[in-house]
């Protein structure tokens, strides 16, 4: 099973991009085919300033390869590095019809948060369908937000199929409900928009605050307290396991627990959790070429599985003559 999907060079990472996404894509690696990315293009939708979006590039490899993306067993790539899938991109484009588009969400939200409207946002679900089917993916996963677009990446495959034969695998969303949407100190989603993140390469004082920040009841030390309904057990909960989060519960429910010391607790957990990742990533960033190299071996990957559907695509819509 061919398992794709990507992350956008967006600067720090937090909780929720490896909650959400990214601990999923790495543990892939020991059970199917993974096929991992970069999305650099799909970035230009919301940044233009090409100095960042390079050093973007580079520290989000930098920060998948520290977590635990291993390029020997993934095929691991940034997207502009596979410039084919421009040209799926316009072939497809010609298979989706403009409804389909005018009533995707993102598109929609990010619009009335006062993002400019422009093509590029607006074709945002072509690319990614591109991205999709030019792989082969058989599973794409995504959080809730984006699983409309997925959505959009089957509707057009069918479309095209039942032009051509079947040339597409049709992809299917896979969205695990207990990280789907990791809260945020304030409850929300955690999102940089927010502003409501934990980020995971924080130093220790800009982390410690972080984790104090988290909105809690004004509940008495020593009453009761339902974990469900607070914050802080609610992204806690992402590190344990069954037994821990058992007696984690239990001190909730048997009253006498601060949410200081709890909170006192989680930050510790977190920078424990990621101080060697921070160590690997502070050496991958120290050795750019070296970097560089390791993408460009999963580039030439990627190009020998898109070139084998992209020389199908060209055949059948007649652009081989």
């Amino acid at each position: 099973m061919r398992i794709l999907s990507g992350i956008q060079p967006s600067g720090s990472l937090h909780l929720g991009n490896y909650f959400g996404m990214m601990s999923k894509m790495i543990a892939y690696q020991e059970q199917s085919e993974l096929f991992c990315f970069i999305a650099n293009y799909h970035a230009q939708t919301s940044l233009s300033d090409g100095k960042t979006l390079a050093r973007g590039t580079l520290e989000a490899a930098a920060n998948f390869l520290a977590l635990g993306m291993d390029p020997d067993r993934s095929t691991f790539w940034v997207q502009s590095d596979i410039p084919e899938v421009q040209e799926l991109t316009w072939i497809l484009s010609n298979f989706t019809p403009m409804g389909l588009l005018e009533r995707c969400h993102s598109y929609k939200d990010k619009v009335a948060k006062g993002i400019a409207a422009n093509h590029g946002l607006f074709a945002y679900p072509v690319l990614m369908t591109a991205d999709i089917l030019m792989y082969q993916s058989d599973k794409v996963p995504v959080g809730k937000d984006q699983k409309q677009h997925v959505e959009v990446a089957r509707d057009i495959a069918i479309k095209f199929n039942n032009e051509y034969g079947e040339i597409f695998t049709i992809p299917e969303p896979e969205i695990d409900d207990e990280v789907a949407t990791v809260p945020g100190l304030d409850g929300q989603k955690m999102s940089k928009s927010y502003g409501n993140t934990i980020d995971l390469f924080a130093d220790d004082k800009a982390l410690r605050k972080q984790v104090m920040r988290i909105v809690t009841a004004p509940i008495a030390v020593e009453d009761p307290k339902d974990p469900d309904a607070c914050n802080v057990y609610k992204i806690f909960r992402l590190f344990l396991d069954k037994a821990r989060d058992a007696a984690l519960r239990q001190r909730y429910k048997d009253g006498g627990l601060a949410f200081g010391e709890v909170k006192q607790e989680l930050f510790e957990t977190v920078r424990d959790f990621f101080a060697p990742h921070a160590a690997r990533r502070a050496e991958l960033l120290a050795d750019p070429d070296g970097l560089r190299a390791i993408l460009a071996r999963g580039a030439d990957k990627a190009r020998y599985a898109a070139n084998k559907t992209l020389r199908k695509v060209r055949k059948k819509t007649g652009l081989v003559y």
